[in-house]
């Protein structure tokens, strides 16, 4: 009995060591696999984040890097210099009233296309496979054939535009008036960004349960009722995204601006991208362009964190109501 005893526990032991040998060996294949991200994550992203914070706080310019000579440390001079001198704050409004425009109109317009490629309509595979092109056009590229349908002399908005309008055609998304600069930069990136905005939201409206939507329609539901009450609570997770997507891209949108317009005119266009390229490489301040940039950063992680706690707080709200109904 002792003899068969002691068997079973150094099979129990082989076993247990066998298991954990296994389970050392999956977690150094995970490790392995994650190790390449991790490494890139730090060297690009989280050490350039770093070094441009500590760079905010000195006086770091072109001169220093040709010399070799670290920067001086000047404490927050440099945020100083940019809020008295009246930089930062039009960049910032500029900034926000850009990304509150352009995300609004392309979460409005991407699930209005949505609707209908959703309906049945003809045509549909041709339709979304045509409707990715603008996506698929480099920036520049976008930015250029915009600037040239707008070109006020020999645009195609005024070839097209100007035999029945010809002054309300002149002065649509004219770039050299302040108060319209800012509207052809919010078309073109709309043109662009729709096209993907779009294809996510259609993908979370097919996974809309299709017997929920009938028995809606059974019970005399509205096209609007069973829009809101069923189908957006559905989708809630894939509006989340496309909206977080859609903030962090226009926050950051810095080609169409520098393309388009340059910031101009009259720094109507001059976004904190803009101006983080302006102090940096045009003024040759490299200090003063990584405390735009820093300001920068943390305006977009706060916009995105209140966005995100407030969506969460909707949604939770949304489900205590359908647990007490």
């Amino acid at each position: 009995m002792t003899g068969t005893k002691n068997k079973a526990v150094t099979a129990g032991g082989r076993a247990q060591l066998r298991l954990n040998r296994k389970r050392l060996g999956d977690q150094l294949f995970s490790a392995a696999l994650i190790a390449p991200t991790l490494i890139v994550t730090i060297m690009f992203i989280l050490v350039p984040v770093v070094d441009s914070v500590i760079k905010s706080f000195m006086d770091y310019k072109i001169k220093n890097i040709i010399s070799g000579k670290p920067g001086v440390w000047n404490n927050f001079a440099n945020y100083l210099k940019l809020f008295t001198g009246g930089k930062m704050l039009p960049a910032v409004l500029n900034t926000f009233a850009f990304v509150i425009g352009v995300v609004l109109a392309q979460f409005i317009l991407g699930m209005a296309l949505a609707l209908i490629l959703n309906s049945n309509v003809k045509f549909a595979r041709f339709i979304r496979s045509a409707m990715m092109m603008p996506w698929v056009v480099p920036t520049i590229i976008s930015a250029l054939i915009w600037m040239w349908i707008f070109q006020p002399q020999y645009g195609l908005l005024k070839i097209r535009g100007g035999h029945v309008h010809r002054r309300r055609g002149d002065r649509l998304c004219h770039f050299e008036q302040p108060s319209t600069a800012m509207l052809g930069v919010a078309i073109a990136a709309l043109w662009k960004q729709i096209p993907l905005t779009t294809l996510l939201l259609l993908s979370g409206l097919q996974n809309v349960p299709d017997d929920i939507l009938e028995a809606a329609t059974i019970d005399r539901a509205g096209r609007v009722k069973k829009f809101f009450a069923i189908v957006v609570p559905y989708m809630k997770s894939v509006i989340s995204i496309v909206v977080s997507m859609a903030i962090i891209e226009n926050f950051k949108q810095f080609p169409l601006f520098w393309t388009m317009t340059g910031g101009g005119p009259n720094g109507a266009t001059t976004t904190l991208a803009i101006l983080s390229y302006r102090e940096a490489f045009v003024s040759n301040n490299l200090g003063s362009g990584a405390a735009v940039t820093t300001v920068w950063m943390l305006l977009m992680i706060v916009v995105i964190f209140v966005y995100n706690r407030l969506f969460r707080k909707g949604r939770d709200g949304l489900r205590k109501g359908e647990r007490a109904t």
